[in-house]
């Protein structure tokens, strides 16, 4: 889950400097295909006309873009350690801990430790205890 996120992030911060820039304006000649909505990746003719774009970028250009890429990168994972991360994981851990108590632990833990074999042992005994231990731990409540 971690991974998926550092890549949706990579991709949304080169999507933004892509598309925030003037001097892109003035170079795309052909609209950029969509993707279809609700899905992750982009589509393989997304992916085709982006690197077409950036490849017609100046060499200064690409550089800058590069550069402010791999500065956003580093902020992300600096607030990601210090615990800024974006509230969405959260939201999502949240939902899975009322659906499947012990894997919200596990994904929000990043191991199977004691936590999680509490959280397993309370769901199979009485599903509620496991629901409650598990929000308390997605929550930092524990």
């Amino acid at each position: 889950m971690k991974k998926l996120n550092t890549r949706l992030f990579a991709c949304a911060v080169i999507a933004l400097t892509t598309i925030s820039s003037p001097v892109l304006a003035t170079t795309v000649v052909e609209p950029v295909p969509v993707s279809v909505p609700g899905s992750a990746e982009p589509t393989p003719a997304e992916v085709k006309a982006a690197m077409e774009n950036f490849r017609a970028l100046p060499r200064k250009e690409r550089k800058d873009r590069i550069k402010e890429a791999k500065k956003m990168m580093k902020e992300y994972r600096a607030d990601k350690r210090a615990g800024k991360a974006a509230e969405t994981d959260q939201v999502l851990l949240a939902i899975l801990a009322i659906l499947l108590p012990p894997l919200a632990v596990y994904l929000k833990e990043g191991e199977i430790n004691s936590k999680f074999w509490i959280s397993l042992i309370l769901t199979l005994l009485f599903w509620i205890p496991g629901v409650v231990y598990a929000l308390l731990v997605v929550f930092d409540a524990i």
